[in-house]
């Protein structure tokens, strides 16, 4: 070694000072790593042995090039035997990890429709408003899974109105693909809600009134209301949260969607959980299953998916894909679920008019995007052989339109909705 390196090393006094400052720095420093991978301060960057032997704190390098022991205080490692096998520290960094992670709370029974449905199993119940001739009466079955663990309750209805068949299927498939054993909370699911309706291919209830209009009901008014009261008492007021399922309607289909009332912070951020599914802010009519729910402090939306009196494949995967998103967002289940690119929030939405009487034929699809001016189809006079175009009033995307069909001068033909950022953004 260098002359002047030796004698850096032998002033007593210099060594002590150097020796301090060095445990001085390592006390300043937090990270472990920081302290492993970084240099001393104000020493090169370099890769190799510093020229100023003062940095090695402890070894001190001797004429004869072997190493001086170890100053007195420094610890004396343990003898062991390397051939035994001992738990690596990540493993046990990550069993103390584990250790200190909540373990999820048993459920409790779901007590349901006269019946006790216990954690980890599901049932067929059957909900009857009493309104039926009691002989001839038909209970509505209602399907329950509860989970083996808590969390939230989930309530799905289909068919409110008895021709919309999407629904059905979209509450059949998303129950029958639940295993209460690796579930956390419960589902409910009433796919035929109108089942007077659903048996005479009909909207409505047998008196002609539109179930939808008459929630949250009473025990003493009329069918409707009746009927209303006796499901949201029995059935929705269980639920924590609610997906109200329908289609378009009087020949209409509608892109797969949510209405919901964006001005709730509840209701917006539980919109975010359904996958690739565009959002039409609506605040939604009295008698609404979905307004009184929200009134009652149940979150709820709902949801829309193509046309009544069909079962449409495509727009029951996206029902369904939405719902498995939206358990596995809140908790309830844990699929891994790969999420799509988020579809915008459609604030403003408008339906455009036919000014004319004839039949309708349709230059766009569902879902396209448009532009202002842009026709969207024509209206043909079928004797006269006029034909008047129907166009955008503004830009934006068909989110519902009429199938080709004959239609009245204020037929509502093209739902036009307007992309807008959600209010949280």
């Amino acid at each position: 070694m260098p002359a002047q390196a030796l004698a850096t090393l032998n002033p007593e006094t210099e060594e002590q000072d150097r020796r301090a400052s060095v445990i001085n720095e390592l006390e300043e420093d937090e990270s472990v790593d920081e302290v492993e991978h970084s240099t001393q301060r104000g020493a090169p960057n370099t890769g190799t042995t510093p020229a100023n032997a003062a940095a090695q704190p402890d070894i001190g390098i001797l004429p004869s090039g072997q190493t001086q022991p170890s100053a007195p205080d420094t610890p004396v490692a343990a003898n062991v035997d390397l051939n035994d096998v001992v738990t690596a520290p990540e493993s046990e960094l990550l069993a103390m990890q584990l250790d200190t992670l909540p373990m999820p709370r048993p459920a409790q029974p779901l007590a349901l429709l006269g019946s006790e449905v216990l954690p980890g199993t599901s049932a067929r119940l059957a909900w009857s408003p009493g309104i039926q001739i009691p002989g001839l009466s038909q209970p509505t079955p209602v399907l329950a899974v509860n989970g083996i663990h808590a969390g939230p309750t989930l309530c799905l209805t289909g068919a409110v109105h008895g021709d919309e068949l999407n629904g059905i299927e979209i509450v059949r498939r998303t129950i029958y693909d639940l295993n209460a054993e690796e579930l956390s909370g419960r589902v409910i699911g009433v796919p035929i809600v109108n089942l007077p309706g659903f048996q005479q291919g009909s909207r409505y209830l047998p008196d002609r009134r539109d179930l939808n209009r008459h929630f949250p009901g009473s025990p003493d008014g009329s069918l409707a209301d009746r009927i209303a009261h006796s499901l949201f008492e029995n059935v929705i007021r269980h639920c924590d949260m609610l997906v109200d399922i329908h289609t378009g309607s009087l020949k209409r289909t509608n892109l797969p969607q949510l209405r919901a009332d964006m001005n709730n912070p509840d209701v917006a951020t539980f919109t975010q959980g359904f996958d690739r599914m565009a959002v039409v802010h609506s605040s939604g009519s009295p008698g609404m299953l979905r307004s009184a729910a929200v009134a009652a402090g149940i979150v709820a939306v709902t949801l829309e998916a193509g046309e009544s009196h069909r079962i449409q494949e495509h727009q029951i995967e996206a029902g369904v894909n939405s719902l498995t998103s939206l358990m596995e967002k809140q908790g309830m289940t844990s699929r891994m679920f790969v999420w799509g690119d988020p579809e915008p929030v459609y604030y403003d939405s408008d339906w455009i008019r036919a000014q004319h009487g004839g039949i309708l034929f349709s230059e766009v699809d569902l879902g396209a995007h448009v532009s202002e001016g842009e026709i969207l189809g024509y209206v043909a006079d079928p004797i006269t052989n006029a034909q008047y175009p129907i166009r955008a009033n503004s830009n934006g995307r068909v989110i519902g339109m009429a199938v080709d069909q004959v239609v009245m001068a204020g037929f509502a033909a093209y739902h036009i909705g307007t992309e807008a950022e959600i209010p949280a953004e």
